[in-house]
């Protein structure tokens, strides 16, 4: 974009006469600074098909309530382009804690209802999985979700959903992105108030919550109130929405939860921790320093919109242990199906549902009991699309779907990842496990002399900039071009490449991801991430032991990540 174009439209907002006051003094104070002024104008903030996440900001390449009213108004036109009574089923909308989180989600509405679109909101913040239940239960054309998930306070994003409570398909996401670019000024988009709408933006009431609440205790397998008595929780909702669902359902169920006090209100600035993402050790210095005082068996976090769940528990030394997202779900896995299957509850044909960065060991512990395993690309999107297939087919076998990165669904009334579903099942695997004098870590040791030691890391590399998606781009063309054939002796046998014919034949979406896979099971996984600017690599160890699984992923590490 030439200096021509972004400087006109920076001089567009700053004479814009209804112009946001917080974002006039931001355009204000950066006049005459060209680096400033292109930061935020040169590019578009990018609605792709995981949505839009962004630094909150003025200008189109920020996060702000024109952005979100001209995405509004491209769903909008999409959601009336499904059929003539898509309008009335409505899109409902949540919102997160973050800034301008409760702003953005009533521009939402009132672009909707500018459009002809009912739209049903919360009257405060919700989690992501509620607005997929919602969706379900409201029988709705669609959803929208304010979040930025475990992002840092200055972002804030806006994912959208289908009418089967699942993040849009790439397909429909594309439908989309051709709509946003038909809304042309961002700052003309017509957007109603609360009055001026009426019945056109419907507030939802609490009975949404009670059977949200009431599904989610359903999932449980023993409902053993002596045992949840028996086990010390401590929970921190890192200031998001998981805090009212969390604690109401582990309540309800007889657990003794410990909340960490100060990450529990809804603070934007995430002022009470470290970091507000449970993939972060920095997530858990408080909960840990609570757990130590009290004498708690089990820590549990979960992201600032609660659909992730991190879990620390205790070892054989009597010390808190963090665990991976691949371990907390291969233990849940153990725990449902071992359970399920003494109790005779299993379906005809159990399936699971994963990624292809996931950790191979879940689906060692499905071959054990007898469950079929199917791979998606990463997003828990496209696990919420194969559920929705499946049950259009009649198959209703699902027992388990999770995704490294610690998402994990138990039970399908919801669509996407659910850290409340999560909470319940993960604290009554480890009340159960206590009565045998064992905790989590225990059961994950005995996960790996069963199947096999499993190292499971990735590493982010980060590339800001204008240019900063060239350089992702060139990072795997270049690994196509040239990858290592053999690492330490150990050969290559086999490369997925997502952009080729061969993946997309075998019914994977088209995606610039490479798996590299060695004959001793071992692979290697490269991903540019879908909602930042940065390339992860994944990585699989399966080894005798933790010491060779070790060597084998630092040799790994300095054959395939950029500067070694």
């Amino acid at each position: 974009m030439s200096s021509k174009k972004y400087m006109n439209d920076y001089n567009r907002w700053l004479g814009f006469e209804g112009l946001d006051a917080a974002l006039k003094n931001e355009l204000v104070s950066i006049e005459g600074d060209e680096k400033a002024i292109a930061e935020r104008f040169a590019a578009e903030l990018e609605f792709g098909t995981g949505g839009m996440r962004g630094i909150l900001g003025a200008g189109i390449g920020r996060m702000n309530i024109y952005t979100v009213m001209r995405v509004s108004r491209a769903f909008a036109e999409y959601i009336k382009s499904l059929g003539a009574d898509s309008a009335e089923k409505g899109v409902v909308i949540s919102h997160d804690n973050r800034r301008c989180s409760r702003e953005f989600a009533l521009a939402t509405a009132g672009v909707f209802a500018a459009a002809g679109v009912k739209a049903y909101i919360f009257d405060s913040l919700r989690p992501t999985p509620m607005l997929s239940f919602s969706v379900r239960k409201m029988r709705a054309a669609g959803g929208v979700m304010i979040t930025a998930s475990h992002n840092p306070p200055e972002y804030n994003g806006y994912k959208i959903y289908d009418s089967e409570g699942c993040q849009l398909s790439l397909e429909e996401s594309e439908k989309v992105i051709g709509l946003v670019g038909e809304v042309k000024d961002e700052l003309a988009v017509p957007c109603l108030s609360l009055e001026e709408a009426g019945d056109m933006i419907v507030m939802l009431d609490s009975s949404i919550d009670d059977e949200y609440a009431m599904r989610v205790e359903n999932i449980s397998i023993s409902r053993d109130r002596e045992s949840a008595a028996k086990l010390k929780v401590v929970y921190s909702p890192q200031h998001g929405t998981g805090n009212v669902p969390v604690r109401r359902v582990l309540a309800d169920c007889g657990y003794e939860v410990i909340p960490v006090l100060s990450q529990c209100d809804p603070d934007p600035d995430f002022s009470g921790t470290e970091s507000p993402n449970p993939e972060s050790p920095k997530a858990y210095t408080e909960a840990l320093k609570i757990a130590k005082e009290t004498g708690a068996d089990i820590v549990i976090t979960t992201d600032p919109d609660c659909d992730r769940l991190g879990v620390a528990a205790l070892n054989k030394a009597g010390e808190m242990t963090l665990m991976t997202g691949n371990q907390s779900a291969a233990v849940l896995l153990e725990y449902i199906l071992s359970r399920r299957t003494t109790e005779n509850s299993l379906p005809a044909d159990p399936y699971m549902l994963t990624t292809i960065v996931t950790s191979d060991l879940g689906d060692r512990i499905c071959e054990r009991y007898g469950v079929r395993v199917e791979k998606t690309l990463t997003g828990f999107k496209f696990i919420g699309e194969k559920i929705a297939k499946h049950r259009a087919a009649g198959d209703y076998g699902f027992v388990f779907g999770y995704e490294e990165s610690y998402g994990c669904l138990i039970s399908d009334f919801v669509r996407d990842k659910d850290g409340v579903q999560a909470s319940l099942m993960l604290c009554e695997a480890a009340a159960y496990y206590k009565n045998y004098g064992l905790s989590l870590i225990d059961v994950l040791e005995a996960i790996h002399k069963k199947y096999g030691y499993y190292l499971d890391s990735q590493s982010n590399f980060y590339f800001h900039g204008l240019d900063g998606k060239a350089k992702i781009t060139a990072l795997t063309a270049g690994l196509r071009a040239n990858s290592p054939a053999e690492v330490g002796g150990v050969k290559v046998v086999k490369i997925e490449d997502y952009l080729s014919d061969e993946m997309k034949n075998a019914g994977f979406p088209t995606s610039d991801v490479l798996r590299f896979i060695f004959e001793d099971g071992c692979w290697v996984a490269v991903r540019p991430s879908g909602t930042e600017p940065k390339c992860k690599f994944y990585y699989c160890i399966c080894a005798p032991d933790k010491d060779s699984a070790e060597k084998k992923y630092e040799a790994l590490k300095a054959a395939f990540e950029p500067n070694n």
